[in-house]
């Protein structure tokens, strides 16, 4: 993929993330993609994948996630985002960035993608504390 067709595809996927339609978000993975947050429990095929997209867009029914850059790394890629929204469990708004290291396979499609974010300033933002200047 050039860097200008990974850069579309990187703006149609986060799209995908703000469509509510958890389909759409799979259909960016290899039939047998998979996708890890935070080194949790592995996701692999597109229902799986799903279902995790689903989950946040549950959690964040007003959600929108932004593509803002991309970054090239030996023979992964990584994704930089931002997610907003309200959380559905309390009406706090949150806000936050983070990545995913996508491995893509010869079709354009993500065949390993690791997301990572701030776990403990996310789990601040749900429960609407806000962190102190140092």
């Amino acid at each position: 993929m050039t860097s200008d067709e990974l850069t579309e595809f990187a703006k149609r996927y986060a799209k995908a993330w703000c469509s509510y339609n958890p389909e759409s978000v799979a259909a960016f993975f290899a039939e047998n993609g998979s996708l890890s947050v935070n080194d949790g429990p592995l996701a692999v095929g597109r229902a799986a994948i799903a279902d995790i997209a689903q989950g946040f867009m549950r959690t964040f029914p007003d959600m929108t996630v932004t593509f803002d850059k991309l970054d090239r790394r030996e023979d992964r890629t990584a994704f930089h985002w931002t997610l907003s929204g309200t959380y559905a469990g309390t009406g706090n708004r949150v806000r936050i960035s983070g990545y995913e290291l996508w491995k893509m396979d010869h079709d354009g499609l993500i065949a390993q993608s690791e997301g990572h974010f701030d776990a403990a300033d996310y789990e601040r933002q749900l429960k609407g504390q806000v962190m102190s200047d140092p």
